[in-house]
This record gives C-alpha cells, sequence and structure tokens, in this order.
C-alpha cells in the first residue's frame, strides 16, 4: 500500500526544475492528464470522450480568460512509479499549466504527494480513497468524485432498512477496498450495534478466483453482503454466484455497480435487487442532464458513461478554477477552488475549503432486468453535501499543515 512520501523516496536526489515558461503565455492553457487507459479502458475511454467534449465547449465560448484549453494526456499504466514519471513530463516536456486525473487510489496518491513536493495544482478526478483530502491530503489537491467515505455512506441507510444481522464483505485487497470495507463496518456498526460481520473476502485487483471467494462467503451462512468488486472482478463474482444460487434471498448494497461501465457487461446476469451507487444515464430528467446527454450523443454517436461524467466535469472544474484565479498561478488556483461552484450534468457541486472535497453525488437505486439488460430501477441523486462528516471530525483527519 502507498504511503506519503513515496515521491521523495522514488526520486532520491535526482530531481527535474519546472520550467518557468508556460504554454499559458502564448495563449492557451494546457491541461495536463495521466490515468490508467490501458488497464481500465471501460471508465477511461468515456472519461477521455467527456474531457474532450467538454474542452470543446468551453473553447467555443471564447475559451477561459481569452485562452484556448489545451488537453495533453499519459499513461500511468497503473503503477505509481510509472505516474510520477508521467506527471513530470507532463510539467517539463509538455509544459502543462496545471495536473489532473489519475483513477487507482494508490496512483491517485502518489501524484497528490508529487503535487505537494513541486508545489503544483492537482485536481484529482476520480481516485476515491479518503486519504486524498483526509490524512494524506495537502494545500495543492483537490478532489472531484465523491469519496469512498461519502459512497458508503450513501448506501448504509438501505443497509440499514435490511435489518440482516450476519453481513459478509468483499473487495479488493488495496486502498480503495480496505477503506471501502473499514468505513462500512465503522458506519453500519454505529447505526446497528447488533450486527455480526461473518465473512470478509479480499481478492486481488483483477484477479479474483470467484468460485473459491462465492463458496468460503456462502459456507459462512450471511444474511446480507456489502461488495465493492467492480470491472472484471465483479462480473466473474456475479456469474459465479449466480451458478450457485448464492444470491438467493441474499440481501445486497454494492458500490459502483450501477455504473454503465460495470453494469451493462452483465446483461442478463444482473443481480437483481442488488442497492447499488450508479448512473441511470436513460432516466434522468433534469435541464443539465438533458443538455449533456444530448451534446455527447451528438458528438461521440454513443451513450455516456459514469466515466463521461467525471471527464466533463473536470474539465469544467478547471475552466472554472482558472477563471476565478485570473491566471494558471498555482496559489491563486489554490484559493480559487476554495468553495468553488461549477454547474455539472448533475446539478451544482461545490469544492469545500475545509478538505478540498466537491459535493459531486451519485444516484443510489436498485437493480433490476430491462431488455436483457441491467437498469437502475427507484433511484434518486444524493446529494454529496448530505454524505460526508462533520466539520470537526474532517478536521480531526486532515492534518493542519495540510492548508
Amino acid at each position: 500500500m502507498y504511503r506519503t512520501g513515496y515521491y521523495a523516496r522514488f526520486l532520491g536526489a535526482f530531481t527535474l526544475s519546472v520550467v518557468a515558461f508556460s504554454s499559458s503565455a502564448q495563449g492557451t492553457i494546457t491541461i495536463g492528464e495521466l490515468n490508467s487507459y490501458k488497464t481500465q479502458p471501460a471508465f477511461l475511454g468515456p472519461y477521455k470522450h467527456g474531457m474532450e467534449l467538454a474542452i470543446e465547449q468551453v473553447n467555443a465560448a471564447g475559451g477561459v480568460n481569452g485562452k484556448k484549453l489545451a488537453l495533453v494526456t499519459r499513461d500511468d499504466n497503473s503503477n505509481p512509479g510509472d505516474a510520477v514519471r508521467a506527471a513530470e513530463e507532463l510539467l517539463t516536456r509538455d509544459k502543462a499549466d496545471v495536473l489532473c486525473g489519475t483513477f487507482l487510489s494508490n496512483i491517485g496518491l502518489a501524484v497528490t504527494d508529487f503535487a505537494r513536493h513541486k508545489k503544483v495544482f492537482f485536481l484529482a478526478s476520480e481516485p476515491l480513497t479518503d486519504k486524498i483530502v483526509w490524512a494524506d491530503g495537502n494545500h495543492y489537491t483537490y478532489r472531484l468524485r465523491n469519496s469512498t467515505y461519502m459512497q458508503v455512506a450513501m448506501l448504509i441507510p438501505a443497509a440499514v432498512k435490511m435489518n440482516k444481522k450476519r453481513w459478509a464483505v468483499v473487495y479488493p485487497n488495496y486502498e480503495y477496498g480496505q477503506s471501502a470495507v473499514a468505513t462500512f463496518k465503522k458506519l453500519l456498526k454505529a447505526a446497528q450495534p447488533d450486527v455480526e460481520f461473518v465473512a470478509e473476502q479480499a481478492t486481488p485487483l483483477g484477479k479474483i478466483d470467484a468460485g473459491n471467494v462465492v463458496q468460503a462467503l456462502s459456507d459462512a451462512k450471511p444474511e446480507a453482503m456489502f461488495n465493492v468488486l467492480f470491472a472484471g472482478d465483479l462480473a466473474k463474482f456475479v456469474r459465479a454466484g449466480t451458478q450457485r444460487n448464492f444470491f438467493k434471498n441474499l440481501s445486497v448494497v454494492s458500490m459502483l455497480t450501477g455504473e454503465p461501465e460495470y453494469l451493462d457487461p452483465l446483461g442478463k446476469e444482473t443481480p437483481v435487487g442488488w442497492v447499488v451507487t450508479g448512473y441511470p444515464w436513460y432516466a434522468i430528467d433534469t435541464p443539465e442532464h438533458k443538455k449533456f446527454l444530448d451534446a455527447y450523443q451528438a458528438k461521440f454517436h454513443d451513450y455516456p458513461r459514469l466515466g463521461s461524467v467525471v471527464g466533463y466535469n473536470t474539465i469544467l472544474s478547471l475552466a472554472a478554477g482558472i477563471g476565478r484565479a485570473g491566471s494558471t498561478d498555482t496559489e491563486a488556483l489554490v484559493k480559487a477552488f476554495k468553495n468553488l461552484p461549477v454547474n455539472t450534468p448533475f446539478g451544482p457541486i461545490v469544492y469545500r475549503g475545509i478538505d478540498h472535497q466537491s459535493t459531486m453525488g451519485a444516484y443510489v437505486g436498485t437493480l433490476a432486468i430491462k431488455d436483457g439488460k441491467g437498469v437502475m430501477e427507484n433511484f434518486t441523486y444524493v446529494d454529496g453535501a448530505q454524505v460526508q462528516p462533520s466539520d470537526a471530525q474532517v478536521r480531526k483527519w486532515r492534518p493542519a499543515s495540510a492548508d
């Protein structure tokens, strides 16, 4: 697991100085973005489309402070060391004015630490780990996507309503999964003190032995389950569980499973009745979302995924922050992002000054099958501001030196 100080240990005495010359001086603002495009294409292909759409719209409207936005992307190979190298190259070779991106939590933490050492602005678009804004938070880093804590808190009311005592948990064995399960146990215990966790399966990311995992969980005879698996691991787990009738009469709450990136591949195998967080793009009836949906489909002749919204919101956020700052100066951007409002396809969000976390929310609903496809039904939008801990708690978790 990644720890703060990775960047310093990785570079050692080798340091690259950031060239003071900025492309913004020539009338262009260069956004340097890095991500795990090769290893997480289901999410990050649509994510890149979302960024491209937003840049096209911003530039068509005159740009930011009279300057056009340009996007330069690099692949981090889902490796912290490669991510640090990519971030260095974006700054020194591509002359990026700001940094953004990352997907996996350990990668996001590596670049967060890089931003702290380099004193450069970084908008973490997707990684969910709470550490990015709390324990390992820093002055230079903000985060767009709702955190692990927020996602878990969205599911707790449904878990409590199930009124089950014996719970099992299954999760990918890295920062995101570990944090999600720890938070779920803590919040559920607080709401339902008599709950028991009778089985726990931590699987290697991308390498789940689904049959054995399902059997181990089944042997414990749980009444309910909290699932944190996603992507290919989720599909294999659902298939193995269905084949063994593991999900019959089992109450389930599941993070991310309602996102099209992970729900669509399940098709007819979609586990009906699971309560999930997700993105029912086909049934959201708000003016903000309809405008985004129409523009996205017109440009790409495809429907958006959750990644599309995250990529789109990343660029909108940077445009709003740079516009408020009046420049790409790091300190001006840090100040501008504090309590920065941004209008998005999910409605207005704000970047909290206290911990640099946005209030972007998510949809919570129940899985069903319609026309052979998995869908979310009976969903509601949960505003991220409603599922964050108190300011007093945040101050305990976030070091004072971060600000």
